[in-house]
């Protein structure tokens, strides 16, 4: 959520703190800060908050309850107007579930123009384009209180009998809609659209955008203005299909309440009349099961036994009140009813939650775990770990393979993999597979004639059940006679740096030369791999051998980079001048 620290500043009389102390209260109470630069701040909503923060007026309320500092006013604690009933609107739902509430407003009269500065600059804070004195002023309520909206020309459609009329409807199969971005979209029956219902034809993809039939245009004087509440897997389906996401959608398929859907009437009606002109002739509202507040309950002891503190009833009391939520206290009880907006706080842990990030989590002692006893899972964790041990110390590498197979016993009913749809009966093909991979790569991590020793232990599974069994690339003296050890304590293996790996093939190259008896193998590999470049990223010393006098040392180069596949020609060239370049210190090159 692109959020602008100016525009928050307008929910509040004091002002708010530095920037920097903005991004602390945010990281350590509520969200996480993306990214923030200037004015800008990009606040991490996650899902369980959207309904309520993925706009502004979300993140000044979340600020006042940290900072403990009072908003001047909130527009969802306002009330709500009774708004005129329109006669030339009507509006269907053929789904409730799909459309929970519908609301449209009749506007007459409006002048269609350039937004006045304020508005186009709060839009321009966070990203978002003007275009037109109607549709910024959709853009800026829901921005401002979360609440999408939507404006059609009325001109643009059918009047039968005085009336326009909206009908929400299951799309048709194939059913096609030119949208607002210019693109077309075929429909699916899974989704739901806005229709023109006298010509029933789609006017908008609901929840996610609206069509061109009835785009706003300059010529635009009489407009209905749409705030509705749309079933948010519905639309987050429709979006996904469609690949079209929006700023609506965004906000739809976290199910924000549909009381909203006043507020952003009435926040919108009053703007357009501000800044377009215009008279409202009327509303119509569709909302057949209205959304109630359900109390939660929770105890002063529960909280403190999830959160392991140990908070005072005063306290806790205090957070509520931070917070705006209405709650009524008997002892040391606490009963919450949320605000509508609040559609994440359902049982008592969210309230407990609530209490730990608003107090601070750093306030909770941390306290030891009390000793356990050993269970039968451990004491298998403890006989694994002793088996993979004694490989290791043998030389050998781990590896963990996939459980699924071409052939089986057992054939799952849904494969996450069709041409794997079998769950495997032994280790013996995956270890082939890591066998013929490692070998490939050994060159670059082994030293030369060594070959890649792996083992893997893992599930298998047979008519007979379920199994663990240990499979090993080549044969292991004395692992029948290994014995299970319950109270083995695995070792512990310090990881070095990570170091980045190329994707690109490598050229392997040897190099074998005639040097003195006493040289030092070591001084004649450091010189070999300062000569060779950085484009060297192995060497190994594979063989040497004395005759005569003389000692012969065999070096063998790996070759590799990081950006691109070498060619066999600049190895050959880095090869020969690294031949003449031994030649020239003495060294025959044999």
């Amino acid at each position: 959520m692109k959020t602008s620290i100016s525009w928050l500043q307008k929910s509040f009389d004091a002002p708010l703190p530095h920037p920097d102390a903005l991004i602390d209260a945010f990281t350590f109470h509520a969200f996480e800060i993306e990214e923030a630069a200037g004015d800008l701040m990009d606040v991490k909503v996650l899902p369980n908050r959207a309904a309520d923060c993925l706009c502004h007026r979300g993140i000044a309320k979340e600020l006042s309850a940290i900072l403990e500092l009072p908003m001047k006013r909130d527009s969802l604690r306002e009330p709500i107007p009774t708004f005129p009933q329109s006669n030339m609107l009507k509006v269907d739902i053929e789904d409730n579930k799909k459309c929970l509430r519908y609301m449209g407003a009749m506007v007459c009269g409006v002048k269609v123009g350039p937004s006045p500065a304020w508005l186009k600059d709060a839009l321009e804070s966070v990203g978002q384009r003007s275009i037109n004195n109607i549709v910024d002023a959709t853009n800026f309520v829901m921005l401002n209180i979360g609440q999408p909206l939507h404006a059609f020309d009325a001109a643009r459609m059918q009047i039968q009998n005085g009336a326009y009329s909206i009908r929400v409807r299951q799309a048709n199969a194939g059913e096609k809609i030119m949208a607002l971005d210019g693109k077309e979209y075929v429909l699916e029956p899974s989704m739901a659209v806005i229709t023109d219902a006298h010509a029933d034809t789609p006017i908008g993809i609901a929840g996610v955008k609206g069509g061109s039939a009835a785009q706003i245009g300059n010529e635009t004087q009489d407009i209905i203005i749409e705030s509705a509440n749309f079933n948010g897997p519905l639309v987050r389906r429709a979006a996904q299909k469609l690949k079209l996401f929006t700023d609506a959608s965004l906000r739809f398929q976290n199910n924000p309440s549909p009381e909203l859907c006043a507020y952003g009437m009435r926040d919108v009606l009053d703007l357009v009349v501000r800044v377009a002109g215009g008279a409202v002739e009327g509303v119509v509202d569709i909302y057949p099961t209205p959304q109630t507040q359900t109390p939660v309950q929770t105890s002063l002891a529960r909280i403190n036994g999830l959160l392991g503190s140990t908070f005072s009833r005063e306290e806790v009391a205090h957070v509520f009140e931070r917070l705006d939520l209405s709650t009524n206290i008997e002892n040391d009880t606490f009963t919450i009813t949320p605000p509508f907006e609040r559609t994440d706080i359902v049982i008592p842990e969210d309230l407990t939650e609530e209490v730990g990030r608003i107090l601070g989590y750093d306030r909770v002692v941390p306290c030891i775990l009390p000793a356990t006893t050993i269970s039968p899972d451990q004491a298998r964790y403890r006989g694994i770990e002793f088996v993979k041990d004694f490989l290791v110390d043998r030389g050998f590498t781990e590896i963990s393979t996939q459980s699924f197979s071409k052939k089986g016993d057992i054939v799952l009913a849904n494969p996450l993999d069709k041409t794997n749809p079998a769950l495997r009966t032994d280790l013996v093909h995956n270890m082939q597979e890591a066998l013929t991979k490692a070998a490939y790569y050994a060159p670059l991590v082994l030293p030369p004639n060594q070959k890649p020793k792996l083992f893997e232990i893992g599930t298998v599974f047979t008519k007979e059940g379920e199994q663990i069994v240990v499979a090993t690339s080549e044969p292991v003296k004395d692992i029948p006679a290994l014995q299970d050890n319950k109270d083995y304590i695995p070792c512990l293996y310090e990881l070095g740096a990570f170091k980045p790996f190329s994707i690109y093939p490598y050229i392997v190259r040897d190099i074998a030369l005639w040097t003195p008896a006493g040289t030092n193998a070591e001084e004649v590999l450091e010189m070999i791999k300062t000569q060779a470049g950085e484009l060297c990223v192995k060497i190994y010393l594979f063989d040497t051998f004395t005759k005569e006098g003389r000692v012969s040392l065999g070096f063998r180069l790996i070759f590799q980079s990081f950006e691109r596949t070498l060619t066999e020609e600049e190895v050959n060239k880095i090869m020969a001048e690294l031949s003449g370049i031994l030649g020239d210190k003495g060294f025959e090159i044999r």
